[in-house]
């Protein structure tokens, strides 16, 4: 059985009572938010593992409720969205969320996009605890990465992206292969997400994000993480 603690937040009663049944009967801890204020209010209080989180709310929406968890916290987000189209995907993604699912859904869906969300890459090999490039210290066993004196916040799926892209320096990394490592093996055709991770992670790690030292595009193939020396 799970143990995990989920959030689920979404204005509509039904969807919150059957997503809370679906959930409670795979062992999963649940409880459930009426909008973004009211989950903010009880993230601050009580610990959880993830949170699905509606992006259509009066008032607070979800993708304001995302940015404002991701500011303080690494928890593990799924966005649920009645718009499939990939500009929709990405700003979620953009948002801070680790993954995406587009109403209505089925129950094993949702459940493998939860198991994937909190998948978690395994650990380096020992002698890959800390990696140091230039002034980028990546700390593997704490996972935190610091820049000059600051530690810049990463969210789980955006360290597992680079973690794995370390492990396996200077050669392409091909788009399946990076989503079924990182995401899950259920994973493959979702280039969008990488191309909004890869992004993301070349604004926190790189000087000059537009012109990257470290995190490579491989037209038409993949990424390569340089690791000099």
């Amino acid at each position: 059985m799970n143990s995990a603690r989920i959030m689920v937040v979404d204005d509509d009663p039904q969807i919150r009572r059957v997503l809370r049944t679906s959930l409670v009967a795979q062992g999963y801890e649940v409880v459930d938010a009426r909008n973004g204020e009211e989950a903010l209010e009880t993230l601050r209080g009580e610990k959880f593992d993830l949170v699905i989180l509606d992006v259509n709310m009066p008032g607070m929406n979800g993708l304001e409720t995302c940015r404002t968890m991701r500011s303080t916290s690494d928890i593990a987000i799924i966005m649920l969205t009645v718009r499939d189209s990939e500009p929709d995907k990405v700003e979620a993604l953009d948002a801070g969320a680790d993954d995406y699912i587009t109403k209505p859904f089925g129950s094993p869906e949702l459940l493998a996009r939860i198991r994937a969300a909190l998948r978690r890459s395994p650990q380096m090999s020992a002698e890959m605890h800390v990696v140091k490039i230039e002034d980028v210290e990546i700390n593997f066993n704490t996972r935190r990465v610091i820049i000059g004196n600051k530690e810049q916040r990463l969210t789980p799926k955006e360290f597992d992206l680079l973690q794995y892209m370390v492990a396996h320096p200077n050669v392409p990394i091909t788009h399946t292969k990076l989503l079924q490592s990182v995401w899950g093996p259920d994973y493959g055709a979702e280039v969008e997400y990488l191309r909004v991770f890869i992004n993301q992670l070349r604004k926190k790690i790189e000087k000059n994000p537009s012109n990257p030292k470290y995190l490579l595009t491989e037209p038409w193939v993949g990424y390569r993480f340089h690791l000099p020396g």
